[in-house]
Order: C-alpha cells, then sequence, then structure tokens
C-alpha cells in the first residue's frame, strides 16, 4: 500500500481497507481514502463535500422527527380538524415518488434519506385522520393500499422510466397539497391541529435539501422539486403564524364545548 499512514503500518491492511469502505458509505472515497491510508489534511473539495454531507445527514435527522409534534397534536385531540386529508394524501405520493425515484437511480442516501421517515409520518397522520373522523376499516385498508405502492416502485421489475414520470409530478402534487392545505386555513381563518413547529421545520428542511441536491445529484427534476416544495412550506408557515391568534381562539372554543 504506497504512501500509508505511518500509524497504520503494523495494521492489517484489510482492517484499514474495510474502514476506508465503511468511511466511504458515508462520506468520498477519495476523500477518506486520502485522510486515512495517507494521512493527507483533506483539501477544499474534500471539506466542502464533507459539509454537504453532514448537511445532508443532519436533514435526514431533522427528518425523522419532524413530523412527530404534528402526530403527537392530533393523537393529544383525538381530531385531525383542520388538516386537509387530500393535501396530506398529496403531499405523500409526492414523497413517495422522490424516495423511490432517488432509490432506484442510486442517488446518496444523505441527498433523500428523509423522505423514508417523512412518507412513514406523513402516512400515520393521513391514517389518524381517517380513524379520527370515524372510518376505521378506511384507515386500515389506506395502509394496506399505501404499503403495496411502495413495494411495486421499488421493485425491479417495476419500469424505471414510469418511476421517472412520477417523479416529474412531483412538483405538481406537492405544491397542490400544500396550496389545499393553505385554502383550507384561509377559508377556516385558522389552522386548526397544524403544528406550528413542523410547518417551520419542514420548510427549513426542505430550503437545505435544495443546495444538497444540487451538490449530490445534479438532478435538475430533483432540484426544481424541492424549490416549488420549499415556496409552498413558506406559505403554510407564514400562515401558522397568521391565523396564531385566530387558531387558539378556536381551540379554547373547542375545549369549552367538550367541557360543556
Amino acid at each position: 500500500m504506497a504512501n500509508i499512514n505511518p500509524l497504520l503500518q503494523h495494521v492489517p491492511e484489510e482492517i484499514v481497507n474495510e474502514t476506508v469502505r465503511l468511511c466511504g458509505v458515508l462520506f468520498d472515497d477519495g476523500c477518506c481514502s486520502e485522510f486515512i491510508q495517507k494521512l493527507n489534511i483533506p483539501g477544499e473539495k474534500c471539506l466542502h463535500m464533507f459539509m454537504i454531507k453532514l448537511l445532508g445527514y443532519g436533514i435526514i435527522l431533522m427528518g425523522s422527527i419532524v413530523k412527530l409534534p404534528q402526530v403527537l397534536k392530533i393523537f393529544g385531540a383525538k381530531s385531525g380538524v383542520g388538516l386537509s386529508l387530500f393535501g396530506v394524501l398529496l403531499e405523500l405520493m409526492a414523497i413517495t415518488f422522490t424516495a423511490s425515484y432517488s432509490f432506484r437511480n442510486n442517488f446518496p442516501m444523505s441527498a433523500w434519506g428523509e423522505c423514508i421517515a417523512l412518507g412513514a409520518e406523513t402516512a400515520l397522520i393521513a391514517y389518524m385522520i381517517l380513524w379520527y373522523d370515524g372510518h376505521k376499516a378506511g384507515a386500515l385498508s389506506f395502509l394496506l393500499m399505501y404499503t403495496g405502492i411502495i413495494y411495486a416502485l421499488t421493485h425491479p421489475l417495476f419500469p424505471k422510466d414510469l418511476v421517472w414520470y412520477l417523479q416529474s409530478s412531483v412538483v405538481y402534487l406537492a405544491v397542490s397539497g400544500k396550496l389545499m392545505q393553505a385554502l383550507k386555513n384561509y377559508k377556516a381563518q385558522h389552522t386548526g391541529q397544524l403544528s406550528a413547529l413542523s410547518a417551520w421545520a419542514i420548510f427549513a428542511g426542505s430550503l437545505a435539501r435544495i443546495l444538497t441536491t444540487i451538490k449530490e445529484t445534479g438532478d435538475l427534476l430533483t432540484t426544481i422539486t424541492f424549490i416549488c416544495s420549499s415556496c409552498s412550506n413558506a406559505v403554510i408557515a407564514t400562515q401558522v403564524l397568521w391565523y396564531w391568534k385566530s387558531t387558539q381562539a378556536f381551540m379554547e372554543k373547542g375545549k369549552k364545548k367538550k367541557a360543556n
């Protein structure tokens, strides 16, 4: 092994290679080799890629919990009032198509990994809206159908070209889903059980994802999707603040009705 790190001269080559391989799973192979095997300080390119990767993994971490406040809020109230079921389903389709497209194109996990958690959380929200609205059979049927869709989209026999066409519709699905929610908020003049924390965290995450998508995949279709998604997320996040007082008044009114 040429130019090996002197500190690793007595370490079996298999262990060194495996360490580089594991490092390469998270970061760039060439950068890992330079640093671990040759003890060279990473150059500007490697440091830049390292920061982009860290940002991507940070988004995944945030994405795994970003909708939990929304889930807990619905669970606590035993109601999904104020949330647009159709909007949630459109958003779920957009997330699912993006995840399957990224998976089938072997994009780095750091560029799309949060879609897995977001998909699960959004599906749970749709299930809870149906369940608490009294449609228990529909809620269970929805989960079974969604599981089948995921299996089909990720299966090698499912046409890859069709996955691309589905991804091209994500812009319309994501924006339409958010606009449906925004319209419902506007008509009601409150945001109901919509979580402010989730709304703003999703907006921040979609903004950061634009940068990581450009740097890690260079895929124009996915980049446009996240740009449009960020714009529609901004509308929802703004509405949460705009209707804050009226939402609090609406919730207090609901509590008084239950008490009586």
